[in-house]
């Protein structure tokens, strides 16, 4: 199914990772060809108007959905699966519900254990089911409700802009979103609720930190830059991803009259690398929360808890296994996950685009660590120069030009950068280079035409 289209997969016959149902049938019916793909490795069910992969138009698609998201609850743990599709084929709209695969726990639907063989939902036999409860090991936290929690200590706000988000049908009942993701139990917040939705996560999770720090070399010294955030993980993720894009190393430099830009890591492979950590992390661990430290040659992420179920460092790029479906799922919501967990691979292809070798991927006593190797530039500047503090001034690109030119050139007149930005007015080049004078990162000389600038 992986590699199929959505909307290709109604045309395809049952299999291992395919399973199809009429929109006449109960939830609970639903329920176990969903229990069933679940307890095997995820895929797809087709909702149709007809019977089995006899298929038919719907009769009413939005009920179809609503018909999907009752099975998912009627399973045992509540099955959290993305919002289901609706998918037009052949003239004949169906609906198209994903399971992903990697899940932590064992399903069951009225007792029964399935997992899907072939083209059909079989029972699973009690050597079978001990074997999976044993792969899997139960990794119930983020669906636990922590003592003495309440719906109070969630924040409207982010419930209301989560739902907006979603959209209908899931997200027009915010409290029954939030149950069907595994945030509320019984009207009371889980722990991925409080991490997802938290009006103060510190209060209840400091552990969920994300420590940031920047080091000018290769090793800590005690020259250093750092920031500490514990917020509700979606905002936690977009703040540690601005601080990492402000500090790391950006560099230009000159070719002839054309300006060519770096950065010390791929920032997509970076995004990739935090919010891994974030979505897969063991929360349950106390004492310790994530740390991700720029070195001049590596980003270095740590993550508490090591790596979950039957992943190991050997299968990493291939095997999926999702230790917090719940978090994983809001946070695929929110578009800041994919939902079927291919950051490893994508991490991967963004350093090899950029010219960089591999991440490398290693275990700890108690954790999980991710470097990811830095851009030569950032640390040797072979005809490149560091413009990171001038960005952080809030110089614009052409006196970041300006200021490059300068460095190889050893002056710059108006002429010369009226001609690296054609487009520009020349009163407007002339105010770029009188605020850089203005800034004491350049010195006028002469007057009039004979004007030049040079470096302060």
């Amino acid at each position: 199914m992986e590699s199929s289209p959505i909307a290709a997969l109604p045309g395809q016959a049952p299999g291992p990772r395919l399973a199809f149902a009429g929109d006449r049938q109960r939830p609970d019916e639903i329920a176990e060809s969903l229990a069933a793909l679940a307890n095997a490795h995820g895929g797809a069910l087709v909702i149709s108007g007809g019977r089995g992969s006899q298929l038919a138009p719907l009769r009413d698609p939005a009920a179809a959905i609503e018909l999907a998201l009752s099975a998912a609850l009627a399973c045992t743990p509540p099955l959290i699966i993305p919002l289901p599709q609706v998918v037009v084929y052949h003239d004949m709209p169906v609906v198209v519900v994903e399971v992903p695969a990697g899940l932590p726990y064992v399903y069951s639907i009225n007792g029964r254990y399935l997992r899907r063989e072939g083209d059909s939902n079989q029972p699973l036999s009690p050597a079978a089911l001990h074997r999976l409860f044993s792969e899997r090991a139960e990794l119930g936290w983020e669906r636990q409700v922590p003592l003495g929690a309440s719906f109070a200590e969630l924040d409207p706000d982010l419930i209301t802009a989560y739902a907006r988000r979603v959209g209908p049908p899931a997200g027009d009942d915010p409290m029954t979103l939030l149950t069907r993701r595994g945030c509320l139990i019984d009207n009371r917040p889980t722990n991925a609720g409080l991490l997802l939705f938290g009006r103060d996560v510190a209060v209840r999770f400091p552990q969920a930190e994300i420590t940031l720090v920047r080091y000018r070399g290769r090793e800590p010294d005690d020259v250093f830059e750092r920031a500490d955030i514990c917020a509700p993980l979606p905002d936690a993720i977009r703040r540690a991803e601005r601080w990492l894009n402000d500090h790391m190393r950006k560099g230009s430099r000159m070719i002839g009259l054309e300006r060519e830009d770096w950065t010390q890591f791929p920032p997509a492979a970076v995004r990739e690398a935090l919010v891994n950590a974030v979505a897969h992390r063991d929360y349950a661990a106390r004492g310790e929360g994530i740390r991700i430290t720029l070195f001049s040659n590596r980003l270095e992420v740590y993550s508490p808890g090591r790596l979950p179920g039957h992943v190991t460092l050997d299968n990493i790029r291939a095997e999926r296994f999702s230790r917090n479906p719940a978090i994983v799922q809001v946070l695929a919501d929110l578009g800041l996950v994919e939902r079927l967990g291919y950051g490893i691979d994508r991490m991967l292809r963004h350093l090899a685009a950029a010219g960089l070798p591999p991440a490398t991927f290693h275990e700890t006593a108690a954790g999980f660590l991710v470097i990811l190797p830095g851009h030569p530039f950032a640390e040797e500047l072979p005809g490149g120069i560091d413009t990171t503090a001038w960005r952080r001034m809030g110089l614009n690109d052409r006196q970041i030009s300006a200021l490059l030119f300068v460095v190889e050139q050893q002056r710059i007149t108006n002429r010369d950068l009226q001609e690296m930005h054609p487009d520009v007015s020349p009163e407007t080049i002339r105010r770029d280079l009188s605020d850089l004078v203005a800034r004491g990162l350049l010195l006028k000389v002469g007057d009039k035409r004979a004007t030049y600038y040079i470096l302060k």
